[in-house]
Formats: structure tokens, sequence, C-alpha cells
């Protein structure tokens, strides 16, 4: 959002300058970049209350005197007769609506009015419409006027699935599908609510009669349908990031004075709808907490004045979290208010006193299993503990990070397979997976925690020609491991591929065992692991094109092999991002060796050009040609 910097100034008794201003906004929080004394904001999703000139100020009057009281109007308004229903009141628990006359539309805008369009450079549209930006731009509550002769009959707010042609304001015209929330006009949709108004009903130079609509809407029901429809609305933007439940009145009392700064009101009315009471949150007035939690020792005193300059209020010993805060829940939130007001570089710095902490056998344990894997060829992976559905035996979490996946995994072999498949739809072929994790189950009430391996494999052995023909199997896999921990059972199985969707037949074979039950004996487990010293660092999988390209050779000479296989598993460059060993076959008739090499290739941070992936074929040809006994079929 773009906030120009005098009209911040004009409320500040102080007049600071522009990077004044700005080394206060980054000290609270809000990133920004200027141009020509315009700040153009960057807030996080959690402060939609900042998203208007008054939000801004409310923020700086910590630092500063402020005026954030707008000239609004005091006298009486009718009581507005309107034929609505509101079918959603969930979404839309509180909504008010102003019907207002002039007698003349004004040939020009009063000051202030006319520096908004000028110092943000925007273009204008009509009167009542000019005045609705103008007033989100400076109190962050949205509005919609309608022209008021275009209202004729039943008004009905709902949420419901659709699928139907709606022309925007603008005449773009798009297909409203799947749920989404209306104003319905006598069952024609006049509006998209919260994002964009139809032309239908619209304003327009000859307006002079209006019907101002001012609601408040749940952000989940707005969030998406901006991106989802292709409309850039300012309207959307705040209501997806929470607007002020409480403004109405003020706000709708805001335009009525702008209006009467430029005509003559002949008629107007008002009424505002609340379906639901906004609850007010409120914490204990706890200063001592406030400084344990950030590490300073500030008294109460400064603690209620910044947040009284907040716009919070006190309650004997209650903090009254203000409407607009719909970030503010808890006593760690009003340490973060009171931390930014500080400023962090201003919190001195504080050893940490850590207890000596002894480690378990366990994570001894789990140490030795790690490294005997990683040494097998495994690699780990760490999966989120949350998932989509549960069982009987499963925890609900109260406040999950995402609302699709609420549960607390009873296993881990499900997310290995989702691993798995992952890998396999990138053509990995040889798979070797596992994971040490803790998982909870619930029964009687109580909870039980249970620390557990989890592995899972499937494909090839190995990518050197001795494996080719290999694959991973129960049989395999309990060998390699009874070798390493003969007094160790990890009961191998087959798992189906029935819910993978996938066209491969590879064997899965996992398990999944309780490190309690691993004997202590595995403590004194002291074999020496190649690898362990020299473990590969994680790099994520690219999501950009690759290229796979297959060199086949004919080996006459067999002391030749190994060379070629150490030239090319060896063979470096930017651009290879694999290869292996794809097809071996030795003719024992015509003492030949058919060997087949497959190069994986990507840019890392652009599609691969295939003179690109030539030039480094190139490269490679030309080397192995040159040695005797060795023939590329086609080529040589």
């Amino acid at each position: 959002m773009k906030i120009a910097y005098s009209h911040l100034v004009s409320h500040i008794k102080e007049n600071p300058s522009v990077q004044e201003i700005s080394d206060r906004l980054f000290q609270l929080g809000h990133e920004h970049e200027i141009d020509e004394n315009i700040f153009d904001m960057e807030f996080t999703p959690n402060r939609g209350d900042c998203l208007s000139v008054s939000g801004l100020l409310r923020d700086l009057s910590v630092f500063y005197t402020c005026n954030l009281k707008q000239k609004i109007y005091s006298g009486n308004i009718d009581s507005l007769q309107i034929d609505f229903e509101n079918l959603s009141q969930d979404i839309c628990p509180k909504i008010s609506f102003l019907k207002l006359e002039i007698d003349k539309i004004p040939s020009k805008y009063s000051d202030y009015l006319e520096n908004y369009f000028l110092d943000l450079n925007l273009n204008k549209n009509n009167f009542f419409t000019d005045i609705s930006n103008y007033i989100s731009y400076e109190t962050g509550q949205p509005t919609h006027c309608y022209d008021a002769n275009k209202i004729n009959g039943k008004l009905v707010f709902q949420e419901l699935d659709i699928n139907q042609e709606f022309e925007t304001l603008l005449g773009k015209k798009i297909n409203l599908t799947d749920k989404n929330s209306v104003f319905l006009l006598d069952g024609e949709v006049i509006n998209l609510a919260g994002v964009v108004g139809g032309k239908s009903t619209s304003c327009s130079s000859e307006t002079k009669t209006v019907f101002i609509e001012c609601a408040f809407f749940k952000p989940e029901a707005i969030i998406g349908k901006s991106v989802k429809y292709d409309i850039n609305s300012e309207a959307s933007h705040k209501f997806e990031r929470f607007v002020n439940p409480e403004c109405h009145e003020m706000v709708i009392r805001r335009f009525i004075n702008i209006v009467k700064d430029h005509a003559n009101i002949t008629d107007m009315s008002f009424i505002t709808n609340e379906f639901k009471k906004n609850k007010v949150v409120k914490i204990p007035l706890n200063v001592n907490k406030i400084n344990k939690i950030i590490g300073i020792n500030i008294s109460e005193d400064q603690y209620l004045n910044y947040l009284l300059k907040l716009g919070f209020h006190i309650n004997d010993d209650l903090i009254l979290v203000p409407a607009y805060r719909c970030d503010i829940e808890t006593q760690n939130d009003l340490a973060e208010e009171i931390a930014r007001i500080i400023g962090y570089d201003n919190i001195a710095k504080n050893e940490l006193n850590m207890p000596k902490v002894k480690i378990s056998n366990n994570h001894d344990i789990e140490n030795k299993l790690r490294y005997l894997l990683l040494d097998k060829g495994f690699n780990e992976v760490i999966n989120p503990p949350f998932i989509s559905s549960g069982s009987d035996y499963s925890i609900i979490v109260d406040n999950p990070l995402d609302s699709n996946k609420k549960y607390l995994r009873t296993t881990m072999t499900d997310s290995l397979l989702d691993n798995l498949t992952y890998n396999e739809r990138r053509q990995k072929d040889s798979i070797k997976l596992f994971e040490i994790s803790d998982i909870y189950t619930s029964n009687n009430n109580k909870i039980n925690k249970t620390r557990k391996l989890a592995i899972i494999a499937s494909g090839r052995v190995g990518h050197n020609h001795e494996d080719f023909s290999k694959k991973i199997t129960k049989k395999y896999l309990t060998e390699i491991f009874k070798e390493a921990l003969p007094n160790e059972d990890f009961n191998f199985q087959i798992l189906t591929r029935d819910s993978l969707k996938s066209k491969i037949k590879n064997e899965i074979i996992g398990c999944e065992v309780n490190i309690d039950d691993f004997s202590s004996e595995l403590l004194n487990y002291n074999q020496e692991f190649k690898s362990s010293n020299n473990f590969a660092q994680y790099s994520p999988i690219s999501d950009l094109p690759y290229s796979i390209r297959d060199l086949s050779f004919s080996i006459k000479d067999f002391t030749k092999r190994k060379p070629l296989e150490e030239y090319i598993l060896g063979f470096k460059d930017e651009f290879l991002k694999e290869v292996y060993i794809f097809d071996y076959f030795y003719n024992e008739k015509n003492s030949e060796i058919k060997i087949g090499f497959r190069f994986v290739f990507q840019s890392p941070s652009s599609t691969i050009k295939e003179t690109e992936v030539n030039n480094i074929i190139g490269v490679i040809i030309n080397h192995t040609q040159k040695i005797k006994g060795i023939s590329i079929p086609g080529l040589n």
C-alpha cells in the first residue's frame, strides 16, 4: 500500500522528516520503500489495522503527538428503511447502509481530497466512488457505492455455490464458480462481496442519490477471490487481513462530512444490522511477565502508557484489546508490542543460563542407528507430525498450523510412502529412506508418546554395474541389517501400492520399530562407518525442468570397464545433476560388455538448453572415443 509522507506529517505535531518517519516505521516492524516521498508499505498479513493513514498514525503515536481524530458529521440521521436479508450471518456479522442525496455534483474537490489523487497519482472515477476510495485510504474501512436509483427490489447477502457470468463495475466479465459471497438484487448478482461491485448498479458522474454499503466480512470468506478472478482490488486486500468491525458509524459520519464539504445534502438515512457482537479480548495486566518475556525492566506506568497510545483500554487488572487488533490474544503478543516500541536493538543482551542436560541412552542409540543407515546408502527424512485424517486413537490439535492437517500421526509409514512417491515421480529408481521421530496416540484420555525408527525402500539396490539387476527385497534388507546388528529384529514387511496411484511395480519394503526395543548392546556397536565423517549436504529438489540423455558403450577390452566407469561416474559439471548405470549386459558368446549410462541435466537458474547438454555430452564422447577397446554403437 502506498501512503504519502505529506498525508502523515500533516497530522504529526513534531513535523519529523521523511527519513525519521522511515526509521520509526522500520523499528515498528513495517517494511517499506520510499519513492518521491511516497511510502510503499509491505505489512505482514496480521497487521491489517495499519492499512490506512489513521492506522499508521496510531502506531507512530508512541513516538509523536499525532492527531488521530477525523472531522465527522455529528447531527442526527434518519433511520433507513430497506428490504435487506442476510442469509450468511456467520460470514457477514455486521453491515451498515447509508442512503444519501445531494442537490448537484460538485465541479471541483476540496484541497485535501484533490491532493489525495495528485500526491498518489491516482485517477478519479466519480464523486461518490472517489470519496469511498479516499475513506478507505484514510480509515482502512472499504465502502461500496451503488447508484440508489438502480437499487429497486430486495437486497440479499448470501454465500452460495454459483456458476454465473458477472460484469464488474470496470466492465470486466468474469465467470463466478464454486462458493462465493455475493449481494443479490432480485436474484441477480450485483456485487462480489469484499472484492468488486457490479456494473449494473455502479455509480456514474451523474449519480446524485447514492446507496453506501459498509460491511465487516470474515477474512476467510474473502481470501483468494481477487487472485482467482484476476481482480486488482484494494478492498479485498484489506478485508482479507481483517478490518475494524466497530468503526461503521464513524466511517459513515466521516463520509457524510466529506460530502457536506462539497455539496448540499437534501436527504439521508442510515441503518446498522449487527447479527453477532464482536467479542472483546481481555488479557490480565502483568507487567512482570512482560519484563520476563522480553528481558527488560519496564515500569507499569510506562507499559500502560504505550498500550494506551496504541488504542488499548485498561479495566481494573485487565487489558482490553481494541477490535481492530485481531493479532493480539496473549501476553506474548503484548510483549511483542512493547519490544518493537522499545526497539529490539535497544534490548540488552543477556547470557542464557542453560542447564546441563544429560544425554539419554536412547539418544546414543539413535545416533548409532543413523550412522548405520547412512552407511548402508539410506537418506534421512524429516516429516511434519501433522496429517489430514485420523483414527480412534488419534490426537486432534486445537490450533493446527494447517486446518486441513489437524491430527498427530500415529504411524510414520504413510509419510514415508509420500516421500517415496515424490522421488519415484522424479525418475529415482533406487530409494532408501528412514526417519526417527515421535508418534502420538490417545487411549482412555491418556496421551502416549513413542519414539520410533521407520524404514522404507524400493527399486534397485545400487547404481553400479554389480547391482544393476539386483532389486531391493525383504530378504535383501533383512540380510544387510542382520549382518550389522544380529541381535535386533527389524521385521521388514512388503507394503501395498494400492493408494499411491503409481504405475511402478517395484516392491516397497518397510518397517517401523520402537527405539526402546533396541538392546543396550547397540551402545557398544563400534563399527567404523566409511561415510560417517563425509555426509552429503542437503540440497532441495529443483522445480526447474531437467533433460535426460543416455550413452551406451561396447567394451571388448574388459580392463577398460573400470576406468570408463570411474571417468563417467566421477564426471563433474554444474549442469550434470546425476549419472548412473541404467543398463548392463555381458555377452559371453561375443566376449563383450554392453553398458549404458544415464545423464540427468538441470540448470540451477533456468530451463536447461539443448546446446548446454550437447556440449557436455560432446566432451564425454571425445574423451571415451580415445580409449582403445571401447566403442559407442552408432558413432564408431
